[in-house]
């Protein structure tokens, strides 16, 4: 009898966990949701800060995204290797979280409140006099420094705690069998923390000014403080959750000091030998076709998704130019995006991976983005055809028609990655080595998610300069979309056979060797086996 039939019909279908593994899934989910919701909170917050800014749109995202992000998703990349080189798993999460709040400390008691006296405006208005008007997006990162250092950690955040430290945890610790039943349901842990995060930033957003608080000049800085305040307690209540998991026992093995490691006998076994830095994790990473699959489709869905969303938040940042009006607009969608997404797992992701292969699972979030795409770019391409009779009938405004279609296919698409996408590029791990999972991840996860957005705004970057506006490259924008979609679908079907012949084998492969190596795990190891 499998597992999944032990549970009955109905448990199978919405919590198939047995008593005993409650001890460790269900600290695993509340952290994963903690996190989400982080993400989501910071997610919006911003987005507000940096296109409601002062001389400043959605057109400075692309600028940011490329010549800020990515650099700095280089820098964290390397922190983790290098903590990783000297420290436990476990202390990694903590001295990782640790960047984090710090940040997030100094964002709340220095840089928001004390923005006026740290940005450069009279240099910012030199340079945008000097300059072609091109130049716009890039003189606003500068101009508005503090809330351009908030979005790069950010960003930073969703890469570094919610991909490569919490996956990668969850990644060491479950089976391949076990990650089918549990990852569905991790999935809408995630899923529901958008839809609390976002009715949290548009209550917060909501927030009247009050001269009693100690902090804020008007609404909006108070409800940053609010924000904040939530976003600094959140990090401590993940790291003391992480380390109660550890003190139970059911975290990662206990590793004396940082550079040995127990074998499956039992003997601690120097794993310094092991050790690689950002340079050997890449010329490994491209000696493995599995890998740069994984890595592919990664790349594919941020340039996709990068190329979609600038398109939108632009439409937005015109409808709701007030920062309130704009983060509370955005709290509503990341409450959409939470409902759907949430319902998706429960009724059907979860069974859609369970039962049928990893790549018809994983062919869906390439699907739903195409249809939604074209949906959204037809009304953006056509909308002056019929649509300004249509919008006065509708008692509305093309521009408000718009951002709804443009809503409409932000919430489709990001439910599916949230729940399909980012469960079967994990699951896609699963069957790897520990050293695979680890390196493989650190480069896939904190470099390309980074390289694809860096390269779905550098596409819009060219584009901006060259037509001059958004809404002139939009044509162009559509078909670079449907280019790179069909790519990610290449590469789903080659991962496919791949995955399904190692989970078919059960064989835990280093693929940056390039070499099957049989599991050497014990029976009762979370591991793979």
């Amino acid at each position: 009898m499998t597992k999944e039939h032990e549970f009955g019909r109905i448990r199978s279908f919405i919590w198939p966990v047995h008593p005993h593994e409650h001890k460790k899934f269900i600290p695993m989910l509340l952290i994963f949701f903690l996190i989400c919701f982080n993400y989501n909170i910071l997610r919006a917050t911003k987005d507000t800060l940096v296109c409601t800014a002062r001389a400043s749109g959605a057109e400075a995202l692309p600028f940011l995204k490329v010549w800020a992000v990515i650099p700095m998703a280089f820098l964290m990349t390397f922190i983790y290797t290098r903590v990783c080189n000297r420290m436990s798993r476990e202390k990694v999460f903590y001295a990782m979280m640790g960047i984090f709040l710090g940040f997030f400390l100094l964002f709340a008691l220095v840089l928001y409140p004390y923005r006026d006296q740290l940005h450069p405006h009279e240099l910012a208005d030199y340079l945008q006099s000097r300059l072609p008007i091109g130049f716009k997006g890039l003189i606003a990162i500068f101009r508005n420094w503090t809330f351009s250092a908030f979005y790069i950690m950010s960003e930073m955040w969703s890469t570094m705690m919610m991909t490569v430290l919490f996956w990668g945890f969850a990644n060491d610790v479950t089976s391949v069998k076990d990650a089918k039943r549990f990852y569905g349901l991790l999935g809408i842990s995630a899923n529901f923390s958008g839809v609390v995060s976002g009715q949290v930033s548009t209550w917060l957003s909501w927030h009247a000014f009050n001269p009693a608080l100690p902090f804020g000049r008007d609404g909006w800085e108070q409800s940053v403080g609010f924000l904040m305040m939530i976003v600094i307690a959140t990090v401590l209540i993940c790291m003391a959750m992480f380390r109660w998991i550890h003190i139970k026992g059911v975290g990662y093995p206990r590793e004396e000091t940082p550079h040995l490691a127990v074998d499956t006998g039992g003997a601690q076994v120097d794993k310094r030998a092991d050790k690689m830095g950002l340079r050997k994790i890449f010329a490994y990473l491209a000696k493995s076709d599995y890998l740069i699959c994984i890595a592919i489709i990664v790349v594919t869905y941020n340039i996709a998704i990068n190329l979609t969303e600038v398109v939108w938040k632009d439409q937005v940042k015109q409808l709701y130019p007030n920062p309130n009006d704009f983060n509370a607009y955005m709290g509503k969608i990341f409450t959409g995006i939470g409902i759907v997404a949430t319902a998706t797992s429960i009724f059907i992701s979860g069974n859609v991976i369970r039962r049928f292969s990893w790549a018809s699972s994983a062919m869906i979030p390439p699907m739903i983005l195409v249809v939604t795409g074209i949906g959204f770019f037809s009304f953006l391409l056509f909308k002056d055809m019929g649509m300004g009779a249509l919008a006065a009938a509708l008692n509305s405004t093309p521009l408000a028609i718009g951002v709804f279609f443009g809503s409409m296919q932000n919430c489709l698409s990001r439910a599916s990655k949230y729940t399909l996408f980012d469960s079967t590029k994990e699951l896609a791990f699963v069957p790897l080595s520990t050293e695979s999972k680890r390196k493989g991840k650190a480069a896939i996860d904190g470099i390309g998610s980074r390289l694809g957005k860096s390269g779905g705004s550098l596409i819009l970057q060219g584009l901006i300069l060259a037509f001059g506006t958004l809404g002139a490259s939009t044509p162009y924008v559509a078909v670079i979309l449907l280019v790179v979609v069909v790519g990610w679908m290449v590469a789903v079907k080659a991962l496919g056979k791949r995955f399904d012949a190692l989970a078919a084998e059960q064989k835990t492969i280093n693929v940056l060797d390039g070499e099957p190596k049989p599991s050497t795990e014990p029976a009762s190891s979370p591991a793979l086996t």
